[in-house]
C-alpha cells in the first residue's frame, strides 16, 4: 500500500484546498508565449502508482473538483484495496462505497465566490490529454498582477491558483525579448528559477504530478484495464484460428491441382 507517504488530512487544509482546486480555466497560451512540452508516463496498469494518483486527488483536488462518473467501490475493485482501505483513505467525501465522486460546493457558490465553477475532472484527461495535464500541473509562476498570485504557462490567466506550492514550491518565470522575421519583439519563455523551495525534491515532485496524471488518465476510462486485458485474448484467439483456419484450407484443397 502507498497510501501512508505523504498522506494530508483535510481537517486544517479544508478551507486552503477549497480556495485552491478551482477549474483549469483561462484563455489560449500562458502571457509571455511559450510552454512545456514534456511527455507523461502514463501506465494504468502501475496499480500502485493509480493508488497514490488516487490519494493526491482526494487530498488536493476533491475539495471543488468532482469526478462525478466514478464509484468509490469501482475504485476499490481496480485500485486492489480492501474496503475498510477505501473508506479510511479516500471516502473523506462519502459515506457508502457506491457514492459517485462528487463534492459540497455548488457550481453557482464558486462563481460568486471565485469567478469561475470547477470543472468535474472525470473525463478531463481525454479531453486535455496527459501531456497537458502533466505539464499545467508544473508551470506555476509567480505574478503578482493576477488575483491568486500566479499564472501557468499552459494557460494564461488560469482561474486556479497552485494548489500544489507546498509541495513543488514558489518558482517564478524567466521571459527574453526576441524578435521574430518581420521585427515584433515578443517575450518567449526560457526557464523557471526557483524562489522558494518545496517539501518535495524536483524529481519527487514530478512523480506526485505524474501519478495524479495516471489516475486522471484511469478515470476517463475505467474499463482500458479490463479492455486491455481482454484485447490479448482476443488477439490470441484470432491468431489461432487464422493458423487453423490455414491448415484446414490446406488440407481440403491439397488434392486440387
Amino acid at each position: 500500500m502507498m497510501f501512508k507517504h505523504l498522506h494530508l488530512q483535510l481537517g486544517s487544509r479544508f478551507l486552503a484546498v477549497l480556495v485552491a482546486c478551482l477549474g483549469i480555466a483561462g484563455t489560449a497560451a500562458a502571457a509571455g508565449g511559450g510552454a512545456l512540452h514534456d511527455r507523461a508516463d502514463v501506465d494504468v496498469s502501475n496499480v500502485a502508482s493509480l493508488q497514490r494518483g488516487a490519494r493526491n486527488f482526494v487530498n488536493f483536488c476533491l475539495g471543488c473538483h468532482s469526478a462525478q462518473y466514478v464509484r468509490y467501490n469501482r475504485l476499490a475493485q481496480d485500485l486492489q484495496i480492501t474496503e475498510q482501505q477505501l473508506i479510511e483513505n479516500l471516502m473523506f467525501a462519502a459515506e457508502k462505497p457506491q457514492e459517485t465522486m462528487t463534492i459540497a460546493m455548488r457550481g453557482d457558490d464558486a462563481v460568486r465566490w471565485f469567478g469561475t465553477s470547477a470543472p468535474d475532472l472525470s473525463l478531463i484527461a481525454r479531453n486535455r490529454g496527459a501531456d497537458y495535464l502533466y505539464n499545467f500541473l508544473r508551470a506555476f509562476y509567480v505574478d503578482p498582477s493576477r488575483p491568486t498570485g500566479v499564472n501557468n504557462l499552459m494557460l494564461a490567466n488560469a482561474a486556479m491558483p497552485h494548489v500544489l506550492w507546498e509541495l513543488q514550491g514558489v518558482n517564478e518565470a524567466v521571459f527574453e525579448d526576441e524578435t521574430d522575421a518581420e521585427g515584433v519583439s515578443h517575450k518567449v519563455f526560457r526557464e523557471f528559477r526557483q524562489v522558494t523551495p518545496g517539501r518535495l525534491s524536483a524529481e519527487e515532485y514530478e512523480q506526485f504530478v505524474g501519478d495524479l496524471v495516471n489516475f486522471l488518465v484511469y478515470i476517463g476510462e475505467p474499463m482500458q484495464l479490463e479492455r486491455q486485458r481482454l484485447g490479448i485474448w482476443v488477439l490470441a484467439f484470432l491468431l489461432v484460428f487464422g493458423i487453423l483456419s490455414y491448415l484446414l484450407k490446406q488440407e481440403i484443397w491439397k488434392d486440387v491441382k
